[in-house]
């Protein structure tokens, strides 16, 4: 059992949790809380640390498991986990990999390309409703927020290992090559010629979400072959990112199931 907080495998915990320059080096990322250890694909766990009362509660569980597992005093654990609050187990898991070429081909893709989007909550919802609207992609500018910041990867609840996301340095190029495939582009945009509903996604589809506090870049929304808008009642101009996005994600799973083409 590690009981010093000064041991280098809990100092290269507190680095993987911190900073996005040692994930993305070793590959790996940080995975914590005892509901998404368990929708971990088991051939991306690399490790697995436990606080000592969560292996007293839990050792039968941890004993039966094919993947090395490291004890913590409680006191260590706490201090190399990111939350207030641990719920005692945290993992390394590999980082997933996908390949933009792959994640847009097939039938009627239904793709979210997000544009300097920062907040880790909104990031992580939206990749948590992707799922549950039937997403089949999600693309990233490159100065988006890190997937893998802990914040992303506990609100995501595990849909973070079901939704394919790519990052890409050029998004106008990545929305070139989208519609080598056929697949309309939609931005969000306050400037919408048409509203959100009644513009029809029954076919391939990509929606343009913007930054928090500035929207999409002209350049990015210059790209979509048409910009749509969400109405708003009262004096409320725009909505927030993440629900701007699933607004606009189940109206596509709407009409598809409407038209008997939900995926």
């Amino acid at each position: 059992m590690i009981t010093s907080t000064g041991n280098a495998k809990v100092k290269e915990l507190v680095q993987l949790q911190k900073k996005a320059k040692n994930r993305n080096k070793e590959g790996v990322f940080i995975v914590e809380g005892g509901r998404i250890f368990t929708e971990i694909p088991k051939e991306l766990l690399v490790q697995v640390y436990v606080s000592e009362s969560f292996y007293e509660k839990n050792r039968e569980m941890l004993a039966q498991g094919a993947y090395p597992v490291e004890v913590l005093s409680d006191t260590v654990f706490d201090y190399a986990a990111d939350t207030r609050t641990p719920q005692g187990i945290l993992c390394v898991v590999r980082q997933l990999k996908y390949c933009l070429e792959d994640l847009i081909a097939g039938e009627a893709p239904h793709i979210l390309v997000l544009d300097n989007l920062q907040d880790p909550g909104n990031l992580g919802t939206i990749i948590r409703t992707a799922e549950g609207a039937g997403v089949t992609a999600i693309i990233m500018s490159r100065d988006c927020v890190d997937v893998y910041n802990p914040k992303v990867t506990r609100s995501t609840m595990g849909s973070l290992f079901r939704v394919p996301f790519v990052y890409v340095e050029d998004l106008p190029e990545a929305v070139a090559e989208l519609k080598k495939y056929n697949i309309s582009v939609f931005a969000a945009h306050l400037q919408g010629k048409n509203a959100y509903d009644e513009e029809n996604y029954s076919g391939g589809s990509a929606f343009l979400i913007g930054n928090e506090g500035n929207g999409l870049s002209e350049e990015v929304a210059d790209t979509a072959d048409i910009r749509v808008r969400i109405p708003m009642c009262g004096k409320v101009e725009s909505l927030n990112a993440a629900v701007a996005a699933s607004v606009l994600m189940f109206e596509v799973s709407r009409q598809r199931r409407r038209n008997g083409k939900e995926r």
